[in-house]
């Protein structure tokens, strides 16, 4: 499975716990819109990234090997944008749902793509590009 599929499960998981927790509601409409926000910054971070790794020639697929190690635009600031794009939009439907239940999932989703994802997929990288690998790793937070 690989982490849309992930991210579409914690979006339910989100909607459903918003319906059938409801439980308190942290922020009053319209401030809940804020929630916008991280939404579409997290959807932007993805497109960014996605197009980068297009760009220079790679795969975007966790676990395929990787013919270039992409350094630049948004991966200057973080190793795995992508899994950071997915959870600031996590974090952004929850504030637009203004419960508290939906804010579970988000780092339940953060740890669930460590474990699964960020962990292997750097070894990976630094089994494959060696040194560039461990000095780009050694400037870039894994994730903020």
């Amino acid at each position: 499975m690989l982490p849309p599929r992930y991210f579409a499960a914690a979006l339910v998981a989100m909607l459903v716990l918003a319906l059938v927790l409801p439980g308190a509601r942290l922020i009053p409409f319209p401030w809940n819109l804020l929630g916008l926000i991280p939404l579409i910054l997290g959807a932007a971070m993805n497109v960014v990234a996605d197009r980068q790794f297009k760009q220079a020639g790679t795969t975007v697929k966790p676990f395929a090997t990787s013919s270039t190690l992409v350094t630049d635009g948004v991966f200057r600031f973080t190793r795995n944008p992508m899994y950071l794009g997915m959870v600031s939009s996590l974090a952004g439907v929850a504030v637009l749902l203004r419960e508290l239940s939906p804010w579970v999932v988000v780092p339940l989703f953060a740890a669930l793509m460590q474990r699964v994802f960020v962990r292997s997929e750097e070894r990976l990288l630094e089994g494959r590009f060696e040194e560039e690998w461990r000095s780009y790793a050694s400037r870039v937070r894994q994730w903020i």
